[in-house]
C-alpha cells in the first residue's frame, strides 16, 4: 500500500464548563486537535452488504501517517492534561508508597523444592528462585527479570522447570505483541543452552525425563495458536516435530501438562467449544483423542492417581459437573458422575491430590470451597462471610500435599493466602498483602445489591465507599466497572491503588453484568451472541440504580472497562451518554463488525460463537446494531479517555484510533476527547510493577480534574 498523506487538522478552542457544585471551571490551553483524514473505503461483506469506513487506512501500522496521527493525539494529550501533571505525579507517587518494595510470594513446594518470586527495591520485574529442601536452605536465583529486562522497553516472562529441575523454561516476550522467545537454563551450572525458539505463544510442557519440551506456534498474522512442537534439547529448533496441527481456521490450541505430570494434554477449541488429546509425558506417542469437538460442548481433563481421568465439563451441564473416565477409554458414553450438575450452583474448578480433591463452586455470584475425600466422599466446606469478596484455589502444584492452598479478597480485605490442612481442618496464614505505610479497613464498607434489570433479572452489583466521606445525597463522585465477556467473572477484590480514590470520596462499584459467570452457565449464554445486548444494558441499569439510590449523580459518575469491556464502554456511550460525565475506556473492542470480518488478525474466527459470524446476515445485523464505532452520531458524548498500545495484539490499536477520529468529526459537545497509545506496550499494557502505575495515575486525574478534585 502506498503511503498516506499526513493528516490535516482544523482549529477548534476547547473550553470545560462546571455543571454542577463544587466543580471549579480551569481553563484549558488553546490548541488544535488532531483530525484524521477521511479515506472513504468500501467493505462488502461476503452476502454483498456494504459499509463506507473513512478511517479503514489507520491499519497501517508501519505508514509514517499513521504513527504521525497516534503521536499528534498523544501530544495533544499531554498538552490539554499538563496542568494536571502535578496531580498525576502526586497519584504516582500515593500508589508506589503503598507497594511493599522488597517483597516475595509464598513458596510452593514441587517435589523437593520450594520455588517463589521476590522484588527488590526499586526493581520492576520479578526475580525466580527456589530453596531446596527447606525453606532455611541457601537461595538459587533461577532467573533475575530486571537482568532481563534491562534495556528493554517491555518484557513479560515465566518460567517452567523440567521434571529433575536441573533446567527451566524462560519463556519471554520484550514487545508486547504475545511472541514469545523460549531459551533453556541450566540451574546447576547458571549456564544458558544456545537452545532458543523464536515467536512462540502459550506455555510449555515438559517430558519425564527432562530431554525434551512442547509447545505451540502461533499463525504470524492471525496469532491463532495451531501446532503443537515437541523440541529436543541441544537440537535445532528448525528441526523441531509437528505432532499437533489444528487445521480448522476457527480453532486454537494450547499444551499443558496433568497435576501428576504423568499426562500431556493438547486442548484445542473456540469459545463454546473444545476438544482434547492426551499423551504420556514418560513416553509421548501421537495424541490419543479423548472427545471429539461438539457444538456448546466445553471439557478439561486432569489426573491425579490411577487408571483414570478426572473431567470437568458441561457436556449436558449448564453449571458444569465432574465426571470420571477410564483413560483406556475416555469416550463420553464412559464419564460417570462425581459431583453432578446443580441448577443453582456453578461447578468453576476443581484441584485434584492424591487423597482429597477440592471443588471452587460459585452460588449467586459468591463462592465457596468444597473438600472432599476420595475414599469416602466426606467433605468439609470453606465458607466466607463478607457480603463481597473474591476467593478461590491457590496455586499448589504438589499432588501430595497435605494442605490446599487458596486465596481470598474483598473491597476492604488486601489479598490474603491461605493453607488448609485436609486432615485437621486447620487454616494456616501464609501471607496478607502488606499495604506499605499503613492501611485500616475499618475505614470502608462494602455493600452487594441486587439491581432489577430491564427484564426482570437480579443483577449482583458490588460497591465499595470510605465510610466517613459517603453521604447518600447523590454528591459523591462515582466510578463503575465491568467487563461482561467470555464468561469471565469479576470479582471484587482488594486494590491499592483504588484507595486513592476512594479515600478522596469515590463510591466504587463492579456490575457483575451477564456475559460472565457470576451467576452460572446461563448468565454467560445470556450475554452473548443474540443476547449481547444484555450485557450493555445490565451495565446502565447498574448505573441508573446507583443514581436513583443517591450514591452518586449522573453529572458525577465515570465508568470504565477495558478489552472487551471498552466494548461495553463504546456500547453504554452510545445508548445512554447522558447518564455519565466520563468514560475511561482502555484497549476498547470497538470496530466489532470490521474485526470479525478480517480473518487475518487476532479476535476473529474462533471468536465467532462469542460474537457473531459476519458472513451470516441476521449475526452481521445484529453486531452492527450495536458495534460502537457504527453506531457513533451526531449528539454530545461524555468526556472521554481512550487508552490503547500500538503493539497490542488482541485489540488492534487502530479501533480506538478510528473510534475517536469519528468521535472528533460527529459529536456535538465540547467535552474533553483523548486518545492515549503507549508506542511499547501492547493488550495488557506497560510492564513493572512501577511504570504501569503512570497509566493508572492518568486515568484517575482525568475524572479528579474534570469534577474539579485538585489534590
Amino acid at each position: 500500500m502506498k503511503a498516506l498523506k499526513p493528516f490535516s487538522f482544523f482549529l477548534l478552542l476547547i473550553y470545560l464548563t462546571s455543571c454542577s457544585n463544587h466543580m471549579k471551571t480551569e481553563t484549558l490551553p488553546d490548541v488544535k486537535p488532531p483530525v484524521a483524514a477521511k479515506k472513504p473505503h468500501e467493505i462488502v461483506a461476503k452476502h454483498g452488504k456494504k459499509r463506507i469506513d473513512d478511517y479503514y487506512w489507520m491499519k497501517e501500522r508501519e505508514d509514517t501517517a499513521v504513527i504521525n496521527y497516534l503521536t499528534a493525539e498523544n501530544k495533544y494529550c499531554d498538552t490539554m492534561m499538563a496542568h494536571t501533571k502535578a496531580l498525576q505525579e502526586k497519584l504516582f507517587n500515593e500508589m508506589k508508597s503503598r507497594i511493599k518494595e522488597d517483597d516475595s510470594s509464598v513458596p510452593y513446594k514441587l517435589d523437593d523444592y520450594y520455588y517463589y518470586t521476590r522484588v527488590v527495591q526499586g526493581g520492576e520485574y520479578p526475580v525466580y528462585c527456589r530453596k531446596k529442601n527447606s525453606l532455611e536452605s541457601p537461595e538459587e536465583i533461577i532467573v533475575d527479570g530486571n537482568e532481563l529486562g534491562k534495556g528493554q522497553s517491555f518484557l513479560n516472562f515465566f518460567i517452567e522447570p523440567s521434571h529433575d529441575h536441573k533446567l527451566a523454561c524462560v519463556v519471554m516476550d520484550t514487545v508486547g505483541r504475545n511472541f514469545y522467545t523460549i531459551r533453556v537454563k541450566n540451574l546447576e551450572t547458571g549456564a544458558w543452552l544456545d537452545d532458543m525458539i523464536l515467536d512462540t505463544r502459550g506455555g510449555v510442557a515438559w517430558t519425564s525425563d527432562s530431554k525434551s519440551f512442547f509447545y505451540t506456534v502461533p499463525d504470524k498474522e492471525t496469532l491463532r495458536q495451531y501446532k503443537v512442537m515437541q523440541h529436543k534439547l541441544h537440537q535445532p529448533a528448525a528441526g523441531d516435530a509437528l505432532v499437533y496441527e489444528e487445521k480448522d481456521s476457527t480453532i486454537e490450541c494450547e499444551v499443558y501438562e496433568s497435576k501428576s505430570r504423568q499426562y500431556i494434554f493438547i486442548r484445542s477449541g473456540r469459545t463454546d467449544a473444545n476438544l482434547v488429546l492426551w499423551m504420556s509425558a514418560a513416553n509421548p506417542g501421537k495424541p490419543v483423542l479423548i472427545a471429539p469437538l461438539e457444538k456448546d460442548v466445553k471439557y478439561s481433563p486432569d489426573h491425579a492417581a490411577g487408571d483414570v481421568f478426572l473431567i470437568t465439563t458441561n457436556r449436558n451441564a449448564k453449571n458444569y459437573r465432574l465426571v470420571q473416565t477410564p483413560i483406556s477409554k475416555p469416550t463420553p458414553d464412559n464419564w460417570k458422575d462425581i459431583i453432578p450438575e446443580r441448577k443453582d450452583i456453578l461447578l468453576e474448578n476443581v484441584d485434584l491430590f492424591r487423597d482429597y480433591f477440592v471443588a471452587e463452586e460459585t452460588s449467586e455470584g459468591l463462592t465457596r470451597l468444597r473438600v472432599i475425600k476420595w475414599k469416602d466422599m466426606s467433605e468439609h466446606t470453606i465458607v466466607f462471610d463478607e457480603p463481597a469478596y473474591d476467593a478461590g484455589l491457590g496455586y499448589m502444584p504438589d499432588i501430595n500435599s497435605p494442605v490446599v492452598r487458596y486465596t481470598y479478597t474483598s473491597f476492604t480485605t488486601p489479598n490474603t493466602t491461605y493453607d488448609f490442612n485436609f486432615e485437621t481442618h486447620d487454616r494456616k496464614l501464609m501471607k496478607q498483602q502488606e499495604v506499605a505505610g499503613g492501611y485500616d479497613k475499618n475505614l470502608y464498607s462494602v455493600e452487594r445489591v441486587m439491581v432489577t434489570a430491564h427484564d426482570g433479572k437480579k443483577v449482583p452489583m458490588s460497591i465499595a465507599y470510605r465510610k466517613d466521606k459517603f453521604n447518600k445525597n447523590g454528591n459523591n463522585p462515582g466510578w463503575i466497572y465491568g467487563y461482561g465477556s467470555y464468561g469471565y467473572s469479576i470479582a471484587p477484590g482488594f486494590s491499592s491503588n483504588r484507595i486513592s480514590i476512594l479515600d478522596r470520596g469515590f463510591v466504587f462499584a463492579i456490575a457483575h453484568i451477564r456475559g460472565g459467570k457470576d451467576m452460572g452457565g446461563a448468565w454467560y449464554e445470556d450475554g452473548k451472541m443474540f443476547h449481547k445486548k444484555n450485557t450493555f444494558t445490565d451495565f446502565i441499569d447498574c448505573s441508573d440504580w446507583l443514581v436513583k439510590n443517591k450514591y452518586t449523580s449522573t453529572d458525577r459518575l465515570f465508568a470504565s472497562g477495558g478489552s472487551a469491556g471498552g466494548l461495553l464502554m463504546g456500547a453504554i456511550t452510545n445508548m445512554r451518554p447522558d447518564l455519565y460525565r466520563g468514560v475511561i475506556a482502555q484497549v476498547p473492542f470497538v470496530d466489532v463488525v470490521t474485526t470479525m470480518m478480517d480473518e487475518s488478525i487476532p479476535l476473529t474466527t474462533f471468536e465467532w460463537l462469542e460474537w457473531g459470524n459476519p458472513s451470516i446476515p441476521d449475526q452481521y445485523d445484529y453486531m452492527l446494531s450495536y458495534s460502537p464505532y457504527d453506531n457513533v452520531e451526531k449528539k454530545n458524548y461524555p468526556n472521554l479517555l481512550v487508552m490503547t498500545g500500538l503493539h497490542d495484539s488482541q485489540v488492534q490499536y487502530w479501533e480506538p484510533a478510528k473510534w475517536v477520529a469519528k468521535l472528533r468529526e460527529m459529536k456535538t459537545d465540547n467535552n474533553l476527547l483523548f486518545l492515549h497509545t503507549n508506542m511499547d506496550a501492547g493488550h495488557g499494557g506497560v510492564s513493572g510493577r512501577y511504570r504501569a502505575l503512570k497509566d493508572v495515575a492518568l486515568q484517575y486525574a482525568f475524572a479528579m480534574d474534570i469534577l474539579g478534585i485538585k489534590e
